[in-house]
């Protein structure tokens, strides 16, 4: 699952609030929204906030494994 905590901490980093990527930025408070609960953004959006933190993608997400489908029945490989 990729989550986006190193955005919330790249952020911070930078000094941009969320007020000011909603209010001078442009940014929706939707899209701020799907960032903080770790919903699916489009390749498009990551590479925006990557030139406006001037930043690494690595920066902005970080892909951690689900330990539900880990452990899911049918999830071993087969042979």
């Amino acid at each position: 699952m990729i989550i986006y905590d190193p955005f919330w901490r790249t952020l911070k980093d930078r000094g941009i609030s969320t007020y000011k990527m909603i209010n001078k930025l442009g940014y929706s408070s939707g899209t701020l929204y799907r960032l903080r609960h770790n919903k699916g953004i489009s390749s498009r959006l990551i590479d925006d906030l990557c030139k406006l933190l001037d930043c690494r993608v690595e920066d902005i997400l970080e892909y951690v494994p689900d330990p539900e489908e880990l452990e899911a029945p049918g999830a071993e490989e087969t042979p």
